[in-house]
């Protein structure tokens, strides 16, 4: 069976984004960038809600990111090669090839998907990684903690959501940055 990763920046007071709904605060460098599509290339399949959908979807529909550098042009394809599942009661159609929209989380679904797929899956966002932590079907979490303290603003882990973790790998990059890697064990 193929592993399920929820995968996310988070502040180290556990936030994604400010109140504001902004998260332009990361520090960017190109050794997390890296990192990121490293972890991007090994999974075959990305599941999304329709906000995170809308936000990444730029590296497939705006040419000019690839063009930035040699590190986001590896990005947008590493991005551009997975298909995507995006779980959406508003959206009609997707804007990017290899997607479907799904109206309704289906565990029983995802858990038909991980058991049939042929590479890894990697959930964004904690309220879709909400249900299927809520449905154990979260195998690892990697949390790139970055160093700032926002105060407050969307919570990078699900509210209300009990999962007990074993870690499994933490590594520190060169701006501040600490991975850590877990995986999820019967409570």
């Amino acid at each position: 069976m193929t592993t399920l990763t929820y995968a996310t920046n988070v502040t180290i007071d556990g936030y994604i984004e400010d109140e504001s709904g902004r998260f332009d605060f990361f520090p960017v460098d190109d050794e997390v960038f890296a990192a990121h599509t490293d972890l991007m290339r090994s999974v075959g399949t990305l599941l999304y809600g329709r906000r995170l959908y809308e936000a990444m979807a730029v590296w497939e529909t705006n040419a000019e990111l690839a063009a930035h550098s040699t590190l986001f042009a590896d990005f947008a394809a590493a991005w551009r090669t997975p298909r995507k599942i995006v779980y959406s009661r508003t959206l009609t159609a997707p804007a990017t090839a290899n997607t479907r929209i799904e109206s309704d989380f289906d565990p029983a679904a995802l858990q038909e998907l991980k058991a049939t797929a042929s590479q890894d899956l990697l959930i964004g966002g904690p309220d879709l990684a909400a249900h299927a932590f809520q449905a154990g079907l979260v195998d690892e979490v990697h949390l790139y903690v970055l160093p700032i303290v926002i105060g407050g603003g969307k919570p990078g882990l699900p509210p209300g959501t009990r999962a007990d973790l074993e870690l499994l790998d933490e590594h520190r990059f060169g701006n501040g940055v600490v991975r850590l890697r877990y995986r999820t064990r019967e409570s």
